[in-house]
Parts: structure tokens; sequence; C-alpha cells
């Protein structure tokens, strides 16, 4: 690489760790050693508006601005980010607060976050609101308080597509009804080493609990960073499904004897530390057994498990149109942390 294309990434860097970091990083997190976050999302359409995938780009921009309007008619701390540049969608994606497939440049289009990064709301996305928020660790109840006290406030100043027969109407008919997704995303990084994850989430699928990957609708679950998710059932079958990973990735972990784990941990790091191209699924399960080394308080792993958690946010996603160039600076950015 070019010594003006390092100091480029440098600059990147730097911009973005001053970049504020989301709530659901922070440290005091309910029941963190296996969940990372818990996610409560809300879609609302605007009544008498089509959908975004059918609107032209004049009523696209007049649903943004009756959005933006009605968010300071509420008063809601909220600043609105339009046009933004790569580095900062890459690092917005991966702390989970856009959408990978927002189409930020499109008419009519804006992500709204609040100061502490709690909760973000997408403009015209697949819906014309996308509500979430995102909190620390098992924290079901506080995220579902949150986004729900938002679109009770912008329901005030707007007026939401419902029907008595589908309920809340949705661009997906899948969607439809309570508009309302629940999840929680998990490290489950013990049943994967045990070979029992798939046989948990097939239980979990016959429940109505779906499982997605790191990023979303579109990703795989790589490294054993699984996210789990309901939208038609109740909020009591959700809580005991999660409880029931919780407990059975406790013990998954407890099964595997410590000197092995402290051999592959180490395999891992030395495998990174020599790599010199990493594809994405290739840094998550590095993250993930560096992850589990710190909560195992294994020598070398010096760093606290939420500090793994905040480098996942920086990973390079779709980093340039060059897949050697993304393998070469995710290679850099995992070796800098592993070697630190």
């Amino acid at each position: 690489m070019t010594q003006t294309a390092s100091d480029a990434e440098a600059w990147k860097r730097l911009v973005l760790r001053s970049m504020p970091k989301p709530a659901w990083l922070n440290r005091d997190a309910p029941h963190a050693d296996v969940v990372l976050s818990t996610r409560s999302r809300l879609l609302r359409n605007l009544r008498e508006h089509r959908f975004p995938h059918i609107a032209d780009s004049e009523e696209l921009q007049l649903i943004l601005k009756t959005v933006i309007g009605s968010v300071r008619e509420s008063n809601l701390d909220f600043s609105i980010h339009r046009h933004i540049s790569n580095a900062e969608r890459e690092y917005l994606v991966g702390c989970r607060l856009a959408s990978p497939d927002f189409e930020w440049s499109k008419p009519g289009r804006a992500l709204m976050l609040n100061e502490h990064r709690s909760l973000s709301v997408m403009v015209n996305e697949e819906d014309h609101l996308r509500i979430q928020a995102l909190t620390a660790g098992w924290s079901a109840e506080t995220a579902q308080a949150l986004s729900g006290a938002c679109v009770r406030q912008l329901g005030e100043h707007m007026e939401f597509a419902f029907s008595s027969d589908f309920g809340y109407l949705a661009a997906s008919p899948y969607n439809a009804g309570r508009g309302q997704r629940l999840s929680a995303m998990c490290h489950l990084i013990g049943l994967a080493q045990t070979k029992r994850l798939p046989a948990v989430l097939r239980a979990l699928a016959q429940q109505g609990i779906v499982a997605r990957g790191l990023f979303g609708e579109s990703s795989r679950a790589v490294g054993a960073f699984v996210q789990v998710s309901i939208v038609s059932g109740s909020k009591t079958e959700f809580t005991g499904a999660c409880e029931y990973l919780m407990r059975e990735e406790r013990l998954a972990r407890t099964s595997l004897p410590r000197p092995t784990l402290i051999q592959k941990t180490l395999q891992v790091r030395d495998f990174a530390i020599s790599a010199r191209t990493l594809s994405l699924a290739d840094a998550l399960r590095v993250f993930a057994w560096t992850r589990w080394a710190a909560l195992a308080e294994i020598e070398g792993f010096a760093m606290h498990p939420r500090e793994v958690d905040a480098q996942l946010t920086h990973l390079e996603l779709h980093a340039s149109n060059d897949d050697e160039k993304a393998g070469r600076l995710r290679a850099d950015y995992v070796r800098s942390i592993l070697q630190t």
C-alpha cells in the first residue's frame, strides 16, 4: 500500500474513533457474557402515502419533510444525517444503527440518531419509518420502552397507516400487524464449538424464533454471533427462548476443558497475526474466539470483552470494490488489536 493510501486509512480510523459509541456498548450490560445487545424495532408508514419502493422522488421528499417536521414538533433530541461519507456509513452499519441495504444516496432518505445512540430512525428505507432502540446486554424491557416512547411521540404529529383487519400496514405483508421485531444479538461460541448450535436454532425456529447474522437479514451467523428475533410471538415466549439460549450457552462453555480453550484461542491469535489478508467471516471468527478468551481471562488476552464488541463496529465491511484490498485492511486492523 502506498504511503498516501496508508495515511488515508489512518485518517479514516481517527475520524471513526472520534464518533460517539452506541449505547449498546456500555459495560454496565446485563448478561453481556452471552448477549451483546437487545433491539426493539418498530415500523410505521404514513397514511395516504405510497410505500418507498413505489413512491416517486417528489413523494419521498415530502415524506421526509413531514417526518422532520414531526420530530421538531415532538422536541425529540435527534440529529439528522443525510449526506455522509462512506467511512461514516460503514461505521453506522457496523454499530447496527443503520441497515447495510439502506440506500443513502436516493431522494428522501435520512438517518436520525439521538445523543446517546440508543435510538435510530431510518426514513424511507423499506418502510417510511424504521424506529429501533438498541440497548446493552439482555435488556428487552428497556429497548421496548425506548422505541415505544419514540413512536408515541411521533404519532402525536403524524397519522400512521393502520387497518382494523391487518394492523399497522407495511411494505412487506409479512411485517404487517404490530409492526414490531424484538431481537437479541448473542455470542453462542460454546454451542458452536460443541456442534449443538444448529440443533438449538432449529428448535427455536419451530417456536417462530428467527436466527440471522451480525448485520441483519442478508448476513449469515458467522463466528457464532447470532441475532435471534421474533415478529409475531409474545414477549414472554421470546424472553423464555433467550433465557434458554443463555443457559445452554453457559453450559456448553463449561464443557470445553480450559487447556483446550487456551490452545484454540492461541492458535486463532497466531493465525490472525500472521495473516496478510482476512475475509469478513474470518475476522468475525477471530473476534469471537478473542471474546471468549477475554471472558475466560486467558493470559495474553487482557482486553475487556466489551472492548472486543467495540472492535466489531470498526471492521471493514465493504472497504472498496477491491476484495484483496479490503482483506488486507481487515488483516492489518485485527493484527493491530491483537498485538496491543
